[in-house]
C-alpha cells in the first residue's frame, strides 16, 4: 500500500541524494587532511567536543559533528541506512519537511550527548540524524495506520532498539546521541506533519503546540546541564 502511494509523487529524494554525496565528500576531505581517525583533524573539520563548545562557544560543533564520520564503516553503515529511510521518509514527508527533520534530529542528537556526555569524548557521525529518521517513522506509522505504515514503523522501532541495546556493548559509541535523535525525530515529525496530498490526518493544533513545548523545553534543559557539567 505504501508502495503505491509513493508512486504517486513525481519528485525523487534528491535531498536524501545530496545529503549521502555530501556525506562522502566530506569523508575523503577528512581522509586528505589526516585521516578520518585522526583526533586533530576531527576536531578541526568540527566534530563534537564539549569543552571546546562551552570554553570557545563553538556551538556550531553540534551541527557539523553529523556530516563527520570516524572510518569508512562507520561512513559506509549510516549512508545505507539513511538512503533506505530517506526514500520513504522524504516522499512522504516532502522535501524541506525532511531536511528540517534530518538536521533538526541531528542537533538534537548532539545536544542529549553534549549534556551528559564525557568532556573527553570526541563525537561524531550521522547516526543522530538518523535515529531521527527511525523516531519519525514510528510516530507516522503509529499514528496514521491509514498510510500502510505498519510494517515499516515496526522495522524502524526493532532497528532502534537493537541498536541501542548493542550500543551498550561498545564503549565507543554514543548512545546518549542516538536516543536524543531518536526523541528529536518523534517530536519533529509530529511537529512538522505531512503534505496535505498524503491525506494524512493532522494532530489537533493544540497537540503540535504541546510537542513544539516539549522540544523547546528539551532543547534549553540539555544547552543548560551542558553547560553546567562542562564549564
Amino acid at each position: 500500500m505504501f508502495t503505491n502511494l509513493t508512486r504517486k509523487y513525481d519528485d525523487q529524494p534528491f535531498v536524501t541524494n545530496g545529503l549521502l554525496i555530501l556525506l562522502f565528500v566530506i569523508f575523503f576531505i577528512e581522509q586528505f587532511l589526516g585521516g578520518s581517525q585522526n583526533t586533530a583533524t576531527l576536531i578541526k573539520m568540527g566534530a563534537q567536543y564539549n569543552p571546546l563548545i562551552v570554553i570557545a562557544h563553538q556551538w556550531w560543533r553540534l551541527f557539523t559533528a553529523q556530516f563527520l564520520h570516524i572510518g569508512f564503516l562507520h561512513v559506509a553503515s549510516n549512508a545505507v541506512m539513511i538512503y533506505y529511510m530517506g526514500n520513504y521518509l522524504e516522499r512522504l514527508m516532502g522535501h524541506w519537511r525532511f531536511l528540517a527533520l534530518y538536521l533538526l534530529s541531528g542537533i538534537g542528537g548532539n545536544l542529549l550527548s553534549f549534556a551528559f556526555g564525557s568532556d573527553n569524548a570526541i563525537s561524531a557521525g550521522a547516526s543522530t540524524a538518523l535515529f531521527g529518521l527511525f523516531g519519525a517513522m514510528i510516530a507516522i506509522g503509529a499514528s496514521n495506520r491509514q498510510l500502510g505504515l505498519k510494517n515499516l514503523a515496526m522495522q524502524s522501532l526493532v532497528l532502534a532498539v537493537v541498536n541501542l541495546i548493542l550500543d551498550l556493548f561498545v564503549p565507543s559509541i554514543d548512545i546518549l546521541g542516538h536516543l536524543g535523535g531518536l526523541i528529536s525525530g518523534v517530536l519533529l515529525s509530529l511537529i512538522l506533519g505531512l503534505p496535505r496530498r498524503t491525506y494524512w490526518v493532522r494532530l489537533q493544533l493544540k497537540w503540535r503546540i504541546l510537542m513544539s513545548v516539549i522540544l523547546v523545553i528539551y532543547f534549553v534543559f540539555t544547552v543548560r546541564q551542558g553547560m553546567v557539567i562542562h564549564y
